[in-house]
């Protein structure tokens, strides 16, 4: 597997656990915030294992990590909102 394939499978993993945590939280607001701050550290932790230069810099976590993130992220946590458990 690629670089890009491994940073958008870190990022789709915390995406999922963030779109959890975010349906378990009443505030819409925090749970934004929380997902900002996973974001953040997945692509610092990218860096950190695949080195700045493999990830692509700012254009590779973009389309690797950010978009990943953010599609599973919100599709999780809908999903989420409206299963009945």
């Amino acid at each position: 597997m690629d670089v890009d394939g491994k940073v958008a499978a870190i990022h789709t993993v915390a995406a999922v656990a963030v779109g959890y945590i975010s349906f378990k939280l009443t505030n819409e607001a925090m749970a934004i915030v929380i997902a900002i701050i996973v974001l953040y550290l997945m692509g610092q932790v990218s860096e950190r294992l695949f080195g700045k230069e493999e990830v692509g810099g700012m254009k590779g976590w973009l389309w690797s990590g950010i978009v990943p993130f953010f599609f599973i992220w919100l599709m999780t946590w809908v999903i989420f909102m409206n299963h009945p458990l």
